[in-house]
């Protein structure tokens, strides 16, 4: 049975990995290990933007997955892809590695008071939604499904953490 390592990548406060690791564990039945933390490639900063390549990031992820069924990397900064203002995530499908950014997922950000119980559940959401992504799972067409696409962080809150049956079922098939 193959595990899942998550990385920090240039991560203020990597306690948030102890606490997002028991929701992927149970999720995806798999062990769950924290890895050693990882610089961004400076390559990936965007100056026009003041963003982050997430694809060069999520590349730089790809050798680590040595002897790992799946990478998680977890950062700090604003991520985008091209076309989009901004993602909370990216997966690569093929190598089995993924990328969550915890930016937009905190209420500061926002300029809002932070919630610590609120934030912890955005970001187990999106852990585990690009997890999902490298076990070949789309995104959902079903609101309350964690496949589902976050457009905002509306999206996010109005999803579940689960999948549905749906998604459930292609996801035990593939694993």
């Amino acid at each position: 049975m193959a595990s899942i390592i998550i990385i920090p990548v240039d991560i203020r406060d990597p306690s948030i990995l102890l606490k997002i690791a028991p929701h992927i564990e149970r999720t995806f039945h798999r062990e769950v290990s924290l890895g050693p933390s990882i610089l961004i490639p400076p390559s990936s900063y965007d100056p026009m933007r003041d963003q982050y390549h997430s694809t060069a990031i999520l590349r730089s992820l790809i050798p680590l997955k040595k002897g790992w069924g799946r990478v998680l990397g977890v950062t700090d900064v604003d991520l985008y892809v091209p076309g989009l203002n901004f993602v909370f995530g990216e997966a690569d499908v093929i190598n089995g590695v993924a990328l969550i950014s915890l930016k937009r997922l905190r209420e500061g950000f926002y300029g809002l008071p932070e919630r610590e119980d609120l934030f912890l559940e955005r970001a187990v959401k999106e852990a585990v939604h690009e997890l999902g992504h490298t076990y070949g799972l789309a995104h959902c067409p079903d609101p309350g499904c964690v496949m589902h696409f976050s457009n905002s962080l509306r999206d996010t809150d109005i999803k579940g953490k689960g999948f549905c049956p749906l998604c459930e079922r292609k996801l035990r098939s593939s694993i």
